[in-house]
């Protein structure tokens, strides 16, 4: 498997909620990542970890690493172990993640680290339906798709956590880059 940088930082995004989040299982983790790679690309205009989301009944999911934890990848099992817990009772489980090696912060800029930081204080005591409940606000990403466009399970576009007259301005800034690099060459 190729090692990518978007896979260093998504295995060391998941080792440093696993840290810093407590009852981080499936659900908390793909919320926190979620909420890290739009609110990044509402500010920079790309993700951190790379990961696709799509619209599914209890919220966004990124359905490659949902696919992965159940046959990990020799990179994600050598710094990760995923178990499960029972809940309620026995009457269920919850996967339970832990690192099996340090966070590595040279991956990340500062904005990145900020923004980790500031999503596992916001949410470190947060259960699962709660976080849930964040991601299914009015006119969030995944409301927009699941609800509005009722394009259940489709993939959630990162543009839609940008407002109209913010899309409207990256895209201008970008159609200047791009003439301007065409004037250099």
């Amino acid at each position: 498997m190729l090692i990518t940088h978007n896979r260093e930082k998504l295995i060391n995004t998941i080792i440093y909620f696993a840290n810093k989040v407590d009852k981080c299982g499936k659900v908390k983790l793909f919320k926190l990542l979620y909420f890290l790679d739009f609110e990044h690309y509402k500010l920079t205009g790309r993700s951190v970890t790379g990961l696709d989301y799509y619209a599914w009944k209890m919220g966004p999911v990124p359905v490659a690493l949902y696919d992965e934890i159940e046959s990990l990848e020799p990179d994600m099992a050598k710094a990760l172990r995923f178990g499960e817990v029972a809940v309620y009772g026995g009457r269920g489980s919850m996967l339970t993640i832990n690192p099996k090696q340090a966070f590595d912060d040279s991956h990340f800029t500062r904005r990145e680290l900020k923004l980790m930081s500031d999503l596992a204080t916001q949410y470190k005591d947060t259960n699962a339906n709660d976080m849930i409940e964040a991601t299914h606000l009015e006119n969030l990403p995944w409301y927009r798709v699941y609800e509005q466009d009722n394009a259940k399970q489709a993939i959630i576009p990162y543009k839609l956590a940008l407002r109209q007259g913010e899309l409207d301005a990256m895209l201008a800034h970008i159609d200047e880059r791009t003439a301007m690099m065409g004037a250099l060459s």
